[in-house]
């Protein structure tokens, strides 16, 4: 019996937003789910829907994304995803820090944040994840060992006024993604980064735009259409895989 893949996810929010539909989408596809998340109950609503559903997901509450966390999180991941029963083939860092502050506002503890967050956090995901995709033999049917995506955002190749901070930490995760696609492709590991430019329709946004922002598809992106484009990016086969790929709305400004 071939072992069940398994996607690991660390962001969900609110259960809103791109890492709650990037679950529901690859359990719908068979793939058992383990959720990261530093708020308990909104990963363990997202998991009972899953799991209710007919999917598989566990939820891994952490008290922040600092290294030891996240390392601990991997480690109760593969205790509760097993070889052979199960081999861990996807991973999605989909957790940020945003700091939206002209630069003399900006505090030194919300630049630390953003460092913390988006960079080191993003390597002790990264490393969990290579170290679990390294133990796996190459799928036959698209020739790698696992596929790691980071969800980067407009700050990740730009900055702009406000976003020194931001910008700051989202080009590292940016140059991390990088790094990491050219170091381990040759050993048929898929490193990708997505830059989502533009709003996500989620319950935020929701409620700070009206509803003909909401029900118009041409002025925001829909977290179901980026969780698709995940999926696609995890099937690509490796005769023309993809590093980066952008994301966004079809009247958005850029």
């Amino acid at each position: 019996m071939a072992a069940k893949r398994v996607l690991v996810v660390a962001g969900i929010g609110n259960g809103s937003g791109t890492g709650a539909s990037t679950a529901r989408l690859f359990a719908k596809n068979g793939y058992s789910v383990a959720l990261i998340a530093r708020g308990g109950d909104f990963v363990n609503k997202l998991a009972n829907e899953i799991n209710t559903s007919g999917g598989h997901a566990a939820p891994f509450v952490i008290p922040s994304y600092a290294h030891a966390d996240v390392t601990a999180a991997w480690t109760a991941i593969t205790s509760a995803f097993p070889k052979p029963e199960y081999t861990i083939r996807a991973a999605l860092f989909n957790t940020a820090y945003g700091v939206w502050k002209p630069f003399l506002e900006v505090t030194p503890a919300e630049v630390q944040e953003s460092l913390e967050t988006n960079v080191a956090a993003a390597f002790a995901f990264a490393r969990g994840a290579i170290l679990a995709f390294k133990e796996n033999e190459v799928e036959e049917a698209n020739g790698k060992r696992g596929a790691l995506i980071f969800t980067g955002a407009t700050a990740s190749a730009r900055g702009n006024t406000t976003t020194s901070a931001f910008a700051a930490g989202k080009f590292g995760t940016r140059a991390l993604s990088q790094s990491l696609a050219k170091e381990f492709g040759k050993e048929n590991i898929h490193v990708a980064h997505a830059i989502i430019d533009g709003a996500i329709l989620t319950d935020r946004q929701r409620d700070r735009n009206s509803p003909e922002w909401q029900n118009n598809a041409d002025v925001r992106l829909s977290p179901d259409s980026i969780a698709a484009s995940y999926l696609y990016l995890v099937n690509q086969d490796r005769s023309a895989w993809t590093w980066e790929l952008d994301l966004r709305p079809a009247h958005e400004k850029w």
